[in-house]
């Protein structure tokens, strides 16, 4: 696995931590390549002509596939293993993160108690703030707590957990500082407009700034923003990047409604955010972008491909098995959505979104060698100028 570039802030492991940690990531590769071959393999010479011998045609949707995919003890031995090894992962860098988040907290305040001269970045959090239903309802992707959840004064724990599991699930091939879907998509909107300069750029459900920081060196003249409703993974956001010397305005807020002026950014973006909201979130998100952005502004979207893009019911359960069972009630919901009108009907014009779009991963053009684990080799974008 691609070590993590190392910075003051990362809770380091120490030997049988991280040899742990690594038995994880082998039982994760072994579930989503072996096991998972031998998936698709029960659908097609199985469970697929069991269904036309039935019902004289091929499923017509991802909850036909699941209904008789999940008789099959094959695929429950499957579900049971992905899910077994979602709980490891967070089991496994919890505690050893757990050890290290009094002495985090003590490292940060030397960010935090910075002079004026020596601060980059600024910090703002809402103690007020109430945190949505679609986080407080279910502990999302399993992570005991979801990312919101405070143990204690100041606590950075959801941020540094996130830290390191994040580049345990992408199994290194989001690049040594877990950047590599920022730096995609920045790269994409550069050649998507090339004479582009935004002056003010927003990123939305930042977490802990993996994907924020990259757009500081695609647009060097840019003043970086970006919002997260979790505080904890905003104080080790706003650490982190003070420590690798990458100034953001960091702010807590729901993308829902956000205290910024009209048309006050020339780039929204957001990476994996929208499957991990609501229906009703979507929208609202969506007509906010069309509000913050100022006239020729761009907004560009990473989320999964859409099922529309997928035209085999059986690949759509695949995602879907998250709706499911790895609390990520939304997932199914969203990929069903029809991206286009809802960006009409939150105000932009039908001749300027776009949505299909591919930004291919920057990291495995460099290191080609993670391919073979990496689960999304190119991001689907959806977005649109103002």
């Amino acid at each position: 696995m691609n070590s993590i570039s190392p910075h003051e802030m990362f809770a380091n492991p120490d030997h049988d931590e991280e040899s742990r940690e690594n038995f994880v990531k082998e039982m994760m590769i072994h579930v989503s390549t072996d096991l998972m071959a031998g998936k698709r393999k029960l659908y097609q010479n199985v469970v697929k002509p069991k269904f036309i011998s039935l019902n004289q045609r091929t499923p017509k949707n991802r909850h036909e596939v699941r209904h008789h995919m999940e008789k099959e003890w094959y695929n429950q031995a499957w579900g049971s293993l992905r899910r077994t090894t979602q709980e490891m992962m967070f089991d496994s860098i919890g505690e050893s993160v757990e050890r290290q988040n009094e002495s985090l907290i003590e490292k940060s305040k030397n960010y935090f108690n910075r002079t004026n001269l020596r601060r980059q970045g600024t910090l703002n959090l809402d103690k007020n703030l109430k945190i949505p239903r679609y986080h407080t309802a279910v502990d999302i992707h399993c992570k005991p707590g979801g990312y919101h959840t405070e143990l204690c004064k100041d606590d950075l724990f959801a941020g540094a957990e996130y830290d390191r599991s994040y580049n345990l699930f992408a199994m290194g091939a989001s690049g040594p500082l877990n950047d590599d879907m920022g730096r995609s998509i920045a790269n994409f909107v550069k050649k998507r407009y090339e004479n582009f300069q935004p002056i003010r750029i927003l990123e939305m459900g930042c977490t802990v700034g993996h994907s924020t920081l990259p757009y500081s060196n695609y647009f060097p003249n840019a003043e970086i923003y970006a919002i997260d409703v979790a505080a904890p993974c905003l104080r080790y956001a706003y650490a982190r990047a003070e420590s690798l010397g990458v100034p953001v305005n960091w702010s807590q807020q729901n993308a829902e409604n956000t205290n910024f002026k009209n048309e006050y950014f020339d780039l929204i973006v957001s990476h994996i955010l929208f499957h991990e909201t609501s229906n009703k979130a979507l929208r609202n998100i969506l007509s906010e972008c069309y509000r913050l952005l100022a006239p020729n502004g761009v907004m560009a979207h990473f989320d999964a491909p859409q099922y529309e893009d997928m035209p085999d019911p059986y690949d759509h359960t695949l995602g879907d098995w998250s709706t499911h069972y790895n609390a990520e009630p939304f997932w199914g919901t969203f990929h069903d959505q029809d991206l286009s009108k809802i960006m009409i009907d939150s105000g932009f014009n039908k001749n300027k979104i776009f949505k299909h779009q591919m930004a291919k991963s920057v990291f495995l053009d460099e290191k080609p060698e993670y391919k073979k684990v990496s689960r999304t080799p190119a991001y689907p974008v959806f977005g649109a100028q103002k």
